[in-house]
């Protein structure tokens, strides 16, 4: 039965309308994987020979006292990246295979996704250092092994649980951002901690064992939440709420184009899907404390920094325009709705996102006036070139969207991207960190800034017959987003 499912998975593939798109992605995740197998199959020959070599100290001591950093940037790409095979198995509810071996065979494909086992492309070639130069004890380093790949298995079904539950997740990851800032500032010292629990796994017999009970009983947990959810119509049943209406009246006055700004501002209130990426891209506002938190050194990636952090809406929202409409676009499509001011709408929205991360982004002055510079100039790019381009890509973007979920899991926002989108999206960072870098580097901060404020002023002068060839672009690719969302 497995080995069908796996047929049948290939099958849609090969047949799906967005066949090439989704070749050329699976091309780019090929080339990503293989990069980060490689990066991977290096790292424990460095940490090995650096610990012993350079240091003279016990390698796996090194890897203890830092492995709480990795393990809470494993759970936080995770969740950002790893997406549950649900979807592509619902459909098969319908024929006569039992709910519990399509979960069964969703778990499999969960466990064996590449942010797992890619894993053991370092674990294993570590212990095999340890024991072969190192002559550490098999036994212990086996227990280790075990322990710490326990660990991103822990991980693995933890995403799974943090789907869908917004304030779940925003306590999760607003602890580990508060150690994290008691860690930077010394209060306390996360690193000395994680020596002594990660290294129990090698030094006492049975610690190990803790992490993979843990990883059984997440592992239970998730099947169970997976099983209560797969239904083909859940997320579907009727709620009993009050009904009322929702105006802003002074958008009136803009027409048409007030009246799509309107029905975007219901859906952002309404949506579980709008509302979960209006919150993700409030954390993109904290984006520069990465970066910019050690002083300004790099102009170049500095401004990358600073479009992410006041781009945040522009990327979360923009790129899925018409995605957010999908259930009910092929009914718009047939009313007299003029193409230019619909899209002039969601072009409003996004300039009203990006003006309002500029505002609170100045929250930055406190940690140099350079680094709210860099982000205003970021902000000036965004507001008159990037938001265009950011619309024009939604163009190619045919994947609809369920407007009821805000889970990964269980049928929600999925992976937006195709190839067309992310060829459009290269410009947005290269030409303007490009300009920044070489007018900072002959000029100064301030025409680097002037010279993304002048771009940004062009653009927006020019907005006009930037539309028409946008709303050219769209109506090019009407029909076969018509088709596309028909197909769900």
């Amino acid at each position: 039965m497995y080995r069908r499912l796996i047929q049948f998975e290939f099958k849609n593939f090969i047949r799906n309308p967005q066949f090439g798109a989704n070749l050329g992605m699976k091309i780019l995740m090929f080339f990503g994987m293989a990069y980060f197998s490689f990066a991977y199959l290096a790292l424990p020959f460095l940490l090995y020979f650096f610990a012993t070599e350079k240091l003279h100290v016990d390698p796996v001591l090194i890897f203890c006292k830092y492995f709480i950093y990795y393990w809470a940037i494993d759970l936080l790409v995770r969740y950002f990246m790893q997406q549950m095979p649900t979807q592509n198995i619902k459909p098969f509810l319908t024929l006569g295979i039992s709910k519990k071996k399509l979960v069964n065979y969703t778990m499999v494909k969960v466990l064996v996704n590449f942010f797992n086992w890619g894993n053991l492309l370092f674990l294993l070639p570590f212990a095999g250092l340890l024991i072969i130069d190192g002559g550490f004890s098999v036994i212990h380093v086996l227990m280790f092994t075990i322990g710490i790949l326990a660990v991103f298995y822990f991980n693995n079904f933890l995403n799974i649980l943090l789907n869908g539950k917004n304030a779940v997740v925003i306590t999760v990851f607003g602890i580990m951002a508060i150690f994290g800032a008691l860690e930077y500032y010394k209060v306390i010292q996360l690193s000395h901690y994680s020596q002594k629990i990660f290294y129990s796994f090698y030094q006492y017999f049975g610690v190990f064992l803790i992490p993979v009970i843990l990883a059984i009983l997440a592992a239970y947990v998730a099947y169970q939440e997976i099983y209560r959810n797969f239904y083909l119509d859940k997320g579907l049943e009727l709620k009993v709420a009050e009904g009322k209406t929702e105006n802003i009246v002074f958008l009136n006055r803009y027409g048409v184009m007030g009246t799509f700004i309107n029905n975007d501002i219901r859906l952002l209130k309404r949506s579980k899907a709008a509302k979960s990426a209006l919150t993700m891209s409030l954390f993109f506002l904290f984006y520069g404390l990465l970066t910019y938190s050690k002083g300004y050194d790099n102009s170049f990636m500095q401004l990358f920094t600073g479009i992410f952090i006041t781009g945040g809406f522009m990327l979360m929202f923009g790129q899925r325009v018409p995605s957010w409409d999908s259930s009910y676009y092929p009914l718009m499509m047939t009313q007299n709705v003029p193409y230019k001011e619909y899209l002039k709408g969601k072009w409003s929205l996004i300039i009203i996102g990006i003006s309002v991360s500029i505002v609170l982004a100045s929250a930055y002055l406190l940690i140099s006036w350079e680094f709210y510079l860099t982000v205003l100039a970021a902000g000036l790019y965004n507001l008159g070139v990037n938001s265009y381009i950011t619309l024009l890509a939604g163009a190619f973007n045919k994947k609809p969207i369920d407007l009821n979920s805000k889970s990964k899991s269980f049928g929600g926002g999925g992976n937006n991207f195709n190839m067309k989108i992310m060829l459009l999206l290269l410009p947005q960072m290269i030409l303007p960190m490009g300009v920044f870098a070489v007018m900072k580097h002959f000029f100064g901060i301030y025409p680097a800034v002037g010279s993304l404020a002048i771009l940004g002023i062009i653009g927006f002068s020019l907005r006009h017959k930037i539309f028409d060839v946008i709303v050219k672009v769209y109506k090019n690719q009407k029909y076969s987003t018509l088709d596309a969302f028909k197909k769900v």
